[in-house]
């Protein structure tokens, strides 16, 4: 059972409509100006497009009744953990079959249609590498089963290898990777075949501030180069930095869709929260407390804790300090959930 499968809710008997939640972000009037999610695909525009979509795991729901389309560039998936973001990337990349609903992807139907699939480039969150191959021997392996000989997927895997900067790494085990790398080594494999299509779900999920930096700027790259891609995360500020087109997502259902900036004011209400692994966790707190946006700091294991009122602020700085190396080394820098689940708490509320 997925993720999104457990964290997922009873199943009534008959399927609850999404346009709810739409509904209720609507009335509510907080700042929030979500287009209606059941608006019409428009044939040969869209990416994906989506008609009361619906994923059930035995009597619990992973996806309830999602209409949607999603155009070309770059959107982001926008969510807590176990909101269905999983669940709808696999649905878009035909892993799983629709328990209820259509679903088009690039014009046609995903499920049973593998010729579509070497059309489409997947970054799953999970990791599932053999830790004894080196990145060039993993991606040239996966290249290799779109049907490309030796020579061609090495030389496709080198390409890939270098536009996520890991040639350099290309000849090292899997196993010695960093988590930075591992990422980035997933993300190769995804862009060696030159798909019209990247699904990226959490890519910067453990990432230190460097790595982050180079990845978003990876990714707009892509965009900007003519390539579709629909990305996954937990945290505004890495959405926002990617594109401002977002889908809002939580409990299976899609809450809005529409300009990130909308939704911009009622997300930084909240306090954000950034866990920081580092080598000198002592001297980064001294370092945070001297600017008004920290609100409060705790001290875990190697690592510091902090929430902030200014997200896009502190990033920055925190981004700064790793570069220049002068606090130390910064290894990891992830952020919980919570801080959207209270903003999904009030847009849901009746």
């Amino acid at each position: 059972m997925t993720n999104d499968a457990q964290r997922g809710m009873a199943a009534p008997a008959e399927s609850v409509g999404a346009a709810g939640g739409t509904r209720v972000v609507e009335e509510r009037d907080a700042g929030v100006t979500a287009e209606p999610v059941r608006q019409a695909a428009v044939s040969g525009v869209n990416i994906v497009a989506a008609d009361h979509l619906s994923k059930w795991y035995g009597q619990v729901i992973g996806l309830n009744d999602v209409t949607l389309s999603v155009p070309p560039g770059i959107t982001g998936l926008l969510g807590p953990n176990g909101a269905g973001k999983s669940t709808f990337m696999k649905l878009i990349t035909g892993q799983l079959k629709p328990s209820k609903g259509i679903i088009t992807v690039l014009g046609e139907p995903i499920w049973a249609n593998p010729a579509l699939y070497f059309r489409i480039g997947f970054c799953p969150e999970q990791d599932a590498f053999y830790e004894r191959m080196t990145g060039l021997e993993w991606v040239t392996a996966l290249v290799r089963l779109n049907g490309l000989s030796e020579s061609e997927a090495t030389a496709a895997a080198h390409r890939a290898l270098e536009m996520v900067e890991l040639l350099d790494a290309a000849d090292k085990k899997i196993g010695a990777y960093s988590k930075g790398m591992r990422q980035r080594v997933k993300m190769a494999q995804a862009l060696a075949h030159e798909p019209q299509l990247l699904i990226l779900d959490e890519p910067l999920a453990g990432m230190d501030p460097i790595a982050r930096r180079k990845t978003i700027r990876m990714i707009k790259d892509w965009g900007r180069a003519g390539k579709s891609i629909i990305v996954s995360s937990h945290i505004l500020h890495e959405i926002e930095s990617m594109t401002a087109n977002i889908l809002l997502i939580n409990q299976g259902r899609i809450l809005a869709e529409g300009n990130v900036h909308q939704i911009r004011d009622l997300i930084d209400e909240h306090p954000h929260t950034v866990y920081i692994k580092a080598d000198q966790t002592r001297a980064l707190a001294r370092a945070f407390l001297a600017h008004d946006d920290v609100l409060s700091l705790k001290f875990e294991d190697q690592a510091v804790v902090v929430q902030t009122g200014r997200p896009d602020a502190f990033y920055a700085r925190l981004t700064d300090l790793a570069a220049s190396g002068e606090l130390g080394a910064i290894h990891e820098v992830t952020s919980p959930d919570d801080n959207l689940q209270a903003v999904f708490q009030y847009l849901v509320k009746t």
